[in-house]
């Protein structure tokens, strides 16, 4: 492929740039305070992964015979300098986010956050007993002799103390016990104020006392993240679910990829741990003071200040499913379409616990990739082993950070009676799908789900998606061969609605940009939009910009990172791309095409990622029914008019907010879908308010 007619962007550095929206977020003031204050732990949380998974890689790509990364075009090392540069540019605005508009923000409210140079009499008594009564019994510190380089394991992403004594032939290592106590601690109230410190700073005043033969020269805050995959030698040998339960382990003792220390630590300290610890300069991160900001998720709000929060949020009531309890005759009657977080997840948990105990069910099958550690979904499922229903369970045992819980459930539902199947060799099964088989009029009738997101009650209530419920047999049966493939039973799917990776996603997508292609140059109606969280595969934006050639105008919502870069002459100027970054994670993934007037609209699981498109099960399901594409086009068109929190994704990488013009009114799209689903779902809708 001709890079300089197809140009690419890096998808590491470009998330990014992802990353950095979510620092907008942080800076945006009409954010209420504890939110800019999440959105700083959300930035924090989504680095550490970014380094334990990406920054990894890129490490083991350098392991690679340097003429073979020559002759594949590879330079992990001049990525990993790039990536180092930008991250260091966005902590440093991190820092000041932190200390001069939220430190500030929330003093006028009447909260302080207390370091320990600043706690008066009181507080110093308060916290002195804290330290002892809490604290002391739960350090673990040694003394560490700098002779014997890596002979002390930092533990992933832990905190600890790193300190230094007049004698420097050694430094001592102390735990900082957030995991056991919380990362904050609320002091004496005094003249109504607030008054809150960070754990680390109770260590740091009472740190004599853990060292107390020793004279202390400094102390300062340092943090490891490590290697996050699970290299599994051969996966075509042995159990895969099983190779995996043993691989868990290697998490917490992967390659160091990043050495977060604070910036004030003095140069040959920071050398001496280096060599210690065994680290290259490329793996040295200065940072602030204090490390793990996504403990900020928990930052305790004493007060009760609900203006300091998101207002809550009321869930819109399904206008079908709230007037009549019996969900498999609302779906006889026509497909219907949940929508997340603005709904609740309630709808898919009670499909699956009245299919539990419905006397004509015979069977339920599902897919799940994230499973929660207690759910009223799993209580149903048990219920339905209990109740004699056949349960088919096919659990991801490769889902990242996830594997552990979903190998307990799955030999939870063994146990019970469930027929149970783990991941596949070399693949992952993404998809979010259920099949229920219910006796009716002397045959078998399926009824189905297909959803853009996990069956987690809890991750519903923060993520945007979408979920089809449908008893459509042009759908039900392409879904029954899904779940023969997923036990096993078919190697080869032949689909005709439904679009399933790695068997026919990609022709498919390709087939229907080339249809708009043709239209195109017919003279015909065309058109694409597009959401989606990632878009990296190279084919598909090849087509994408052969489709900008033949001028079929683009629209594309990504939420993260994207390679495509919009708006160049003569390559893209008929694509435009841009990112909403809001209240809600934005996960769900739409696919829309002109085709001459009469759309086609998918929307799934699968994002256009070479891993979604060939290395995983996918199942995007087609909108046929009338007044669920209608309803979803309309929330499809009010998330990419969005002028509030859309930000535009352009070469330059400069996050600029989308404008608003001026005989334009302001969308702020997360808002715009809730009042359009509550008008839509309301018992009077006549839906008179114009949302497009």
């Amino acid at each position: 492929m001709d890079q300089k007619k197809y140009p690419f962007k890096d998808r590491d550095v470009n998330w990014l740039s992802f990353n950095e929206r979510v620092l907008q977020e942080a800076e945006d003031q009409s954010n209420p305070l504890y939110e800019r204050l999440k959105f700083l732990a959300i930035f924090s949380s989504n680095l550490d992964e970014f380094f334990r998974v990406r920054v990894s890689r890129l490490r083991q790509i350098k392991k690679i015979d340097k003429k073979l990364r020559k002759k594949l075009a590879l330079k992990p090392n001049k990525q990993v300098k790039e990536i180092l540069q930008r991250v260091k540019n966005q902590q440093e605005r991190f820092g000041q986010i932190f200390h001069r508009q939220l430190i500030p923000e929330l003093a006028k409210h009447n909260t302080y956050l207390v370091q320990e140079t600043n706690f008066d009499f009181n507080q110093q008594a308060f916290v002195t007993e804290y330290f002892i009564s809490k604290v002391l019994p739960l350090i673990t510190s040694e003394i560490v002799d700098l002779s014997k380089p890596k002979s002390v394991f930092l533990e992933n992403n832990k905190l600890y103390f790193l300190v230094t004594f007049e004698e420097q032939d050694s430094f001592g290592l102390i735990n900082i016990p957030s995991d056991d106590l919380g990362r904050f601690v609320c002091l004496p109230t005094k003249n109504n104020n607030t008054y809150i410190a960070f754990l680390d700073d109770i260590i740091q005043l009472n740190i004599d006392q853990i060292f107390d033969n020793q004279k202390i020269k400094g102390s300062f805050e340092i943090k490891l993240s490590r290697d996050a995959e699970l290299y599994i030698d051969d996966e075509f040998e042995g159990v895969l679910a099983e190779k995996i339960k043993e691989s868990l382990s290697q998490r917490n003792d992967g390659q160091p990829t990043r050495l977060l220390f604070d910036s004030s630590m003095p140069k040959e300290v920071k050398k001496r741990a280096r060599n210690f610890f065994g680290l290259g300069k490329i793996d040295m991160m200065p940072g602030g003071k204090y490390h793990n900001f996504s403990d900020f998720f928990s930052f305790p709000d004493p007060t009760n200040n609900p203006f300091l929060h998101y207002p809550p949020a009321t869930e819109i009531k399904h206008k079908s499913f709230d007037n009549n309890t019996d969900y498999f005759d609302v779906i006889s009657k026509g497909d219907q379409l949940v929508h997340f977080p603005y709904m609740s997840f309630d709808y898919v948990q009670n499909f699956i616990d009245q299919a539990a105990t419905d006397e004509w069910v015979t069977e339920i099958k599902i897919s799940l990739y994230r499973v929660a550690k207690q759910s009223e979904l799993t209580t149903s499922l048990l219920k339905a082993l209990e109740n004699g229903k056949k349960v088919t369970v096919f659990v991801e045992a490769k889902a990242r950070f996830d594997e552990e819980n979903n190998l307990k459930w799955g030999k939870i539902f063994e146990e019970k009676g469930a027929m149970v199947f783990y991941s596949y060799p070399k693949i992952k099964v993404h998809s979010k799908i259920l099949l229920i088989n219910r006796k009716q009029k002397n045959t078998i009738a399926s009824y189905a789900y297909i959803g853009t997101g996990n069956f987690n009650a809890k991750t519903s209530q923060i993520y945007c998606d979408h979920g089809l419920f449908t008893s459509n047999p042009e759908i039900t049966k392409d879904l029954i061969e899904v779940f023969e493939v997923l036990s096993s039973k078919m190697i080869l799917p032949r689909p005709k609605n439904l679009l399933i990776s790695p068997f026919t996603t990609r022709d498919t997508f390709e087939k229907l940009i080339n249809t708009e292609i043709s239209n195109a140059k017919n003279g015909k109606k065309a058109g694409i939009k597009a959401k989606l969280n990632s878009l990296e595969d190279k084919s598909i934006i090849k087509k994408l910009y052969e489709a900008n050639a033949a001028g079929v105008k683009i629209e594309l919502l990504v939420r993260g990172f994207s390679c495509l870069i919009p708006g160049l002459e003569g390559i893209s100027e008929n694509i435009t791309a841009t990112s909403i970054i809001d209240r809600y994670l934005e996960h769900g993934r739409i696919y829309y095409f002109e085709n001459n007037g009469n759309p086609k609209l998918y929307i799934g699981s699968a994002d256009w990622m070479t891993r979604n498109l060939d290395k995983r099960i996918e199942v995007l399901v087609p909108i046929i029914d009338d007044n669920c594409k209608h309803e979803l086009i309309q929330i499809l068109h009010i998330q990419l008019n969005d002028n509030t929190k859309a930000r535009i994704l352009d070469f330059e990488e400069n996050n600029y907010y989308k404008k608003k013009m001026d005989e334009k009114p302001s969308i702020q799209s997360q808002y715009q879908i809730r009042e359009y689903l509550e008008e839509r779902h309301s018992p009077k809708s006549t839906l008179s308010k114009q949302y497009l």
